[in-house]
């Protein structure tokens, strides 16, 4: 019997974590439910273990008083200053072997896994010249393309993360479900672009010289000139290494390289903030983490790869062809009636997205995220700690409340703060989210959600729609129709400041294909905001009004950059509807749907947490009234076609404008958009929060009022420290989220007969336990099995048969085997559990004899 790759790196990696983690880590204390999701891959590792500690009496509110934030690029020295104790924990998801062999050995450092860490190529897509007239090759989709082949995935994976990666060439990480689903569309795909730079040469040989260009010498000339692609390098990594290797492909096959070492601060204003067409780059060494484990991974074609992703100057130079726009909308806003009509997008989606191209990812880190070994805090198994949306409620020295915690990260305060479209690097959000929450959490093990701000939701979808459900906090119900009612709010006059009804907008009944009741925390607004104001159906009212503002051309506030996802956005919108101001109680009325109620509950969620942050509704009002007067405006996109500061709550001199605004709204009592936002804030309400807000700015010498477990309490942006202090008034015990045991990772095992003679019925039991005990029936979602015949390609896919707990069977026809290819096959086996999403896989390798 035989592992493969992914399964073999997988096995290494938590042998490694196994080994260096006598003294685990805290439950992770988990929560609520992801959205629709990208990621992927397999086999997780044996579960983050919990420290043995008394466990003091809860508290309200946070488990420690303080948390500093710092930076340090150097993650073997962040693992070295943990050790000595000077740092509680690293920021960031480590895959380097050589660390993990330090932890290993370690008595007072541990590290707990995480598997939604991906590495990829971003391209430039402009062209085909720059506005100063070079080339760009990568404005060609076929180009592109070829990439794939150019790079040996292997390669990156074994010898620069010395095999603690796998092996990625779509979208799909092959960590997360749709991943398993598809197996077989994506084997075929990996088949295809497998690693083959003579094809690739010839392919970008015949396209270069389409656009003009020489090759004199060996080298690439257009217009007498080289052609010297730029490729932005991130050095925090191995993505150093990574843009090293590829730019000796590139000169390989003729081109000149510019290598352009960047840290994540000096390259975003290079690849992701600049006009495409400007030519600051043609690639960038990209790396995502999903930051729960994502359930649906078929929005990710629509937002990686079309100008709805992001408000981005670079998202918005995409130009995907017509066929794979249209497919990747459809998954999108879920454009589907069944499961099968959902994977048949997804198999047009999966080789079009090769075509494509304008990024190509390559691994899937296998990581590790270390912290002192008497500190408890929450890991997600795809986020780590840094993408978990638990670490501010759960983090805590073991048998201990109180106390400061020292946080390093490779990078601090990457971009400008706003929640509206702030910054979106992982080492910024992980501190914002600190300082908010969300209606309903993301559990870390599954990617279900869990309630927070939320008692409970029902669900009622169109009859015959494939939704289910898992947990109780949500009721599922199917209808033949869900009529809207008349009174929903359905869209937005911008210059009336009003929301059009569904009976102002329609004459027809309008229905949709879901209809959701969130029922909000009868004590909810007596919370409140860190300035010390109470929370109010005003700050939900806001963000509602938002989301149809900005986008609109009417708007004083209009953002292109946010209109491509805006249009999609409504194309499924059906309407909004207050039934209780007090507890409250939201009607939201869709035509998306996702497979799991949670998650359709968990989307239409209308808590104020923004795109990037937590939102009242007087400190936003600051925000629209300096981007209205074009002083200082929310997104990046915006800020450079105006050529004005992008907003920065935090420091900066965007403090200036803000404060200037925030005078103007004491002295005038501003409601913004008061012939919507008037009918549920008083002047009253106005007259105090303006003035709690002067006095947090006065203390604090910033405007980022929050209301989660954590306050921002000082900012020191030369140095780079950031500290938080404990929220005295947050309602929630610290213990609130320290009840999830461990993780049931399975391990999967395959036996069988190593020689079937063709045309002979062949079968091979497959085995699935946790910590040797067989896996129940019930608890697990599928069992499916991917047979590589002797040619190298996909012969046979299907689902294994249940047996009992734990034993599955994998049957082959005598036909099946007679049309099976003389030669070595591969049997690749994959599971996927119902308590954790991540997949596991082992493989088996028999000879077919003639």
């Amino acid at each position: 019997m035989k592992k493969f790759a992914l399964f073999a790196a997988l096995a290494l990696m938590l042998a490694l974590i196994a080994a260096c983690a006598p003294a685990p880590t805290a439950t992770p204390a988990a929560t609520v439910a992801p959205t629709k999701a990208p990621a992927p891959t397999t086999a997780p590792t044996a579960a983050p273990a919990t420290v043995a500690a008394p466990k003091p009496p809860a508290s309200k509110g946070a488990n420690v008083d303080e948390v500093v934030f710092y930076e340090e690029p150097d993650s073997a020295k962040a693992v070295s200053i943990i050790e000595a104790g000077d740092m509680s924990l690293y920021g960031f998801a480590i895959s380097d072997p050589k660390i993990y062999a330090k932890l290993k050995d370690s008595k007072t450092a541990v590290g707990d896994p995480s598997y939604g860490s991906t590495s990829e190529l971003t391209f430039n897509p402009a062209g085909p010249t720059f506005k100063d007239g070079r080339l760009n090759p990568f404005s060609v989709a076929a180009i592109r393309e070829a990439m794939n082949m150019l790079i040996d995935r292997n390669y990156i994976a074994k010898e620069i993360y010395g095999g603690l990666a796998i092996p990625m060439f779509t979208t799909f990480n092959p960590v997360f479900p749709d991943y398993a689903k598809n197996a077989d569309i994506v084997k075929t795909l990996e088949i295809k672009y497998a690693y083959d730079a003579k094809k690739a040469k010839e392919v970008i040989d015949a396209e270069m010289k389409k656009l003009g260009a020489e090759l004199t010498a060996g080298k690439w000339n257009f217009q007498g000139k080289p052609v010297t692609l730029i490729i932005i390098i991130r050095t925090e990594d191995e993505r150093r290494a990574i843009g090293d290797y590829l730019g000796k492909q590139l000169e390989d096959i003729g081109f000149t390289v510019d290598r352009q070492y960047k840290t994540a601060a000096e390259s975003t204003p290079l690849w992701l903030n600049a006009d495409p067409a400007d030519g600051k780059m043609h690639m960038y060494t990209g790396g995502w983490i999903s930051t729960v484990v994502n359930r649906d991974l078929a929005g990710n074609f629509d937002f990686y790869y079309t100008p709805r992703g992001r408000s981005d100057s670079l998202w918005q130079g995409y130009k995907p062809a017509a066929d794979f726009n249209k497919v990747a909308e459809e998954l999108a806003l879920s454009k589907f009636t069944t499961l099968a009509e959902r994977q048949k997008l997804i198999a047009q989606a999966l080789p079009l997205s090769l075509k494509d191209s304008v990024r190509i990812f390559l691994i899937n880190r296998l990581s590790v995220n270390v912290r002192k070994a008497d500190l408890n805090v929450a890991s997600d198994l795809a986020g780590g700690i840094s993408g978990s949306w638990l670490w501010p409620t759960t983090i805590q020295t073991a048998g201990k409340t109180g106390g400061q915690i020292r946080f390093g990260a490779p990078s601090i305060l990457t971009q400008p703060w706003n929640p509206v479209a702030g910054s979106n690097f992982i080492y910024d959000t992980m501190i914002v989210r600190s300082t908010g929450e969300l209606g309903a959490f993301p559990d870390p093990y599954t990617g279900l959600r869990w309630p927070q701000r939320l008692e409970k939701a029902e669900v009622t979808v169109q009859q015959g729609l494939p939704v289910g459900k898992t947990l109780d906090w949500v009721s599922l119900n199917f209808a033949p129709t869900i009529e809207v009612p008349k009174d929903a709010w359905t869209g937005w006059d911008a210059e009336k400041q009003q929301f059009i009804t569904v009976g102002e907008k329609y004459t027809q009944t309008l229905t949709a294909k879901t209809k959701t009741v969130l029922y909000y925390d009868k004590d909810m607004f007596k919370m409140k905001w860190h300035d010390g104001s109470p929370m109010s159906v005003g700050d939900f009212v806001m963000g509602m009004i938002m989301t149809f503002d900005r986008p609109n051309e009417k708007s004083a506030i209009y953002d292109a950059a946010a209109a491509p996802a805006f249009r999609a956005f409504t194309q499924n919108f059906r309407g909004w509807r207050i039934v209780s101001q007090n507890p409250l109680v939201v009607e939201s009325y869709s035509d998306t749907f996702f497979l799991d109620a949670e998650l359709i509950a968990n989307a239409r969620d209308v808590y104020p947490y923004y795109s990037q942050g937590i939102g009242a509704w007087h400190t936003i009002a600051l925000g629209v009234q300096a981007d209205g007067a074009k002083e200082a405006v929310f997104s990046t996109a915006k800020a450079a076609t105006l050529k004005v500061e992008w907003q920065n709550w935090i420091a900066g001199p965007v403090l200036k404008v803000l404060e200037k605004h925030l005078a103007n709204s004491i002295s005038k009592g501003t409601i913004p958009y008061a012939a919507t936002l008037g009918k549920f804030v008083t002047a009253d309400e106005a007259k105090a929060r303006y003035g709690n807000l002067d006095k947090f700015y006065k203390e604090r010498g910033h405007f980022w009022v929050g209301n989660g477990p954590f306050y921002l309490h000082q900012v020191r942006s030369t140095e780079k420290i950031l500290t938080l202090r404990k929220w005295a008034e947050f309602p929630d015990v610290g213990d609130k989220w320290a009840r999830f045991a461990a993780p049931q990772i399975s391990t999967v095992a395959v036996s069988g007969p190593t020689r079937v003679t063709s045309g002979q019925a062949a079968e091979f039991s497959v085995k699935v336990t946790y910590k040797n005990q067989p896996y129940a029936q019930k608890d697990i979602d599928f069992v499916k099995f991917i047979l590589v015949d002797a040619t190298g390609n996909v012969g046979l896919s299907g689902d294994a048969k249940a047996v009992k707990d734990g034993e599955w069977a994998v049957s082959l026809t005598a036909a099946q085997t007679n049309a099976l290819a003389a030669g070595s096959n591969r049997l690749e086996v994959v599971a996927v559990s119902k308590l954790v999403a991540i997949p596991t896989s082992e493989s088996f390798t028999f000879v077919t004899l003639k």
